[in-house]
């Protein structure tokens, strides 16, 4: 974590430390939902399977997704560690410390950082949150701390909203894949979810970040809510016994025991399944699972076991939505616009130096949903799946009127 040190000058900055130094103080009562691990060895890791309880229990008492702070943990420190090989505190070139790679934050006790794993890991979770919690970050609409996706921008604010962490290249638009929060949200993807779901992504401009390149003055962000025009995803951890969940895709494994060595059986996509408890952790306490295994029973009660919360989805009947029609297009949730082709004109996709290559001829006549808008090549529409429209005389573009939107509920 690579957080910018803060000015004591600043009251609201003086407020925050406060309020984190007094939750620090206090000892973390989620510590002992994992006592049944034993206790803790001086100067010696936790097995990886205690760590997995660890950090689950600090984000569930601090109301953040699981999958969010073990993703965040695993981009600081990829091991899960708090001691190097030879029992001293991992402590990184930049002074981050332990395995939340603490840096910069003197309101806390130095020494605990380093040598007490929950005051580690309660010190992040605490800090994430106040992320969270910050004013001057854009937010997702219709978003609740439960939505992965949510935590897009604090988890960017963790590391720091630096140019180097701009979702976009400012010189081309292109999405900037090696910002830190990409690749946390790469891990949720991977290890959460073991890459069975995707997040749902931004359709970011350029023009919503405001920053120089050459400095290192913080991004100044333009636009403050954005609006996810797919179904986004909640943590898999607030399954409740009597759930209804559906298996999310074909080939699944419906375990006899909470680990992937044990007897199973096969699963196709869709299976209704019924909660029966609480989730588990993987019987191995050395497996790099970062999952959670329930126990559930599928609806025809001719089958039980433990399945991966990879591979579950909450079953909800969701009654049909009314399509608002716009032209011969429906309007969906965050389009900003539609073009319409006046003359054939090319679909075009960026490359990453900017030039444009064309991916098929638009024919007279077709609509398209427009859902961002980019400077670059005199004007691009952004019609989904990185493909643009350019700006000219053969196209006509529209935006929606009021009325439209309102039946939208935007």
């Amino acid at each position: 974590m690579k957080i910018s040190r803060i000015i004591a000058g600043h009251i609201t900055c003086l407020v925050l430390l406060v309020g984190i130094y007094d939750t620090a103080s206090a000892e973390p009562t989620w510590e002992a939902k994992c006592s049944s691990y034993g206790d803790f060895k001086q100067n010696q890791n936790p097995s990886y399977q205690h760590m997995n309880c660890l950090l689950t229990n600090a984000a569930l008492d601090a109301n953040i997704p699981p999958e969010v702070v073990k993703a965040v943990a695993s981009k600081e420190n990829g091991g899960w560690k708090q001691f190097n090989e030879n029992g001293q505190p991992i402590v990184s070139t930049d002074q981050g410390i332990g395995i939340m790679q603490i840096t910069n934050q003197a309101a806390y006790d130095q020494e605990r950082l380093k040598y007490h794993v929950t005051y580690n890991i309660q010190a992040g979770v605490e800090i994430l949150k106040s992320m969270y919690q910050r004013n001057d970050l854009p937010k997702i609409k219709g978003a609740g701390p439960e939505i992965i996706e949510s935590w897009y921008f604090p988890v960017m604010a963790y590391n720091g909203i630096k140019p180097a962490n701009s979702p976009v290249y400012k010189s081309n638009g292109l999405n900037n894949t090696e910002a830190y929060q990409e690749k946390v949200f790469s891990f949720i993807e991977k290890d959460s979810y073991l890459n069975n779901s995707k997040l749902v992504k931004l359709d970011f401009r350029s023009e919503d970040f405001e920053y120089d390149t050459s400095s290192t003055e913080n991004i100044v962000f333009k636009k403050k809510e954005y609006t996810f025009t797919s179904p986004m995803h909640a943590s898999s951890y607030h399954f409740q016994k009597g759930d209804k969940v559906s298996v999310a895709q074909d080939n699944v494994r419906l375990r006899s025991q909470p680990s992937t060595s044990s007897a199973s059986t096969t699963l196709g996509k869709n299976t209704t399944l019924i909660i029966e408890g609480t989730f588990l952790y993987d019987q191995s306490l050395t497996s790099i699972n970062q999952f959670v295994w329930y126990p559930v029973r599928t609806e025809d009660k001719k089958h039980v076991g433990f399945i991966s919360s990879a591979y579950i989805n909450k079953k909800t009947n969701t009654q049909p939505v009314k399509k608002v029609m716009w032209g011969k297009t429906e309007l969906k949730l965050g389009q900003i616009g539609k073009v319409t082709i006046l003359s054939n004109t090319n679909l075009v996709k960026m490359d990453s130096n900017g030039s444009l290559t064309t991916v098929r001829t638009l024919k007279k006549g077709e609509e398209y949903r427009v859902y961002n808008y980019k400077s670059n090549n005199g004007g691009l529409y952004g019609v989904g799946g990185g493909s643009y429209i350019q700006k000219s005389s053969n196209i006509k573009y529209e935006t929606p009127s009021k009325s439209k939107l309102a039946l939208l509920g935007q």
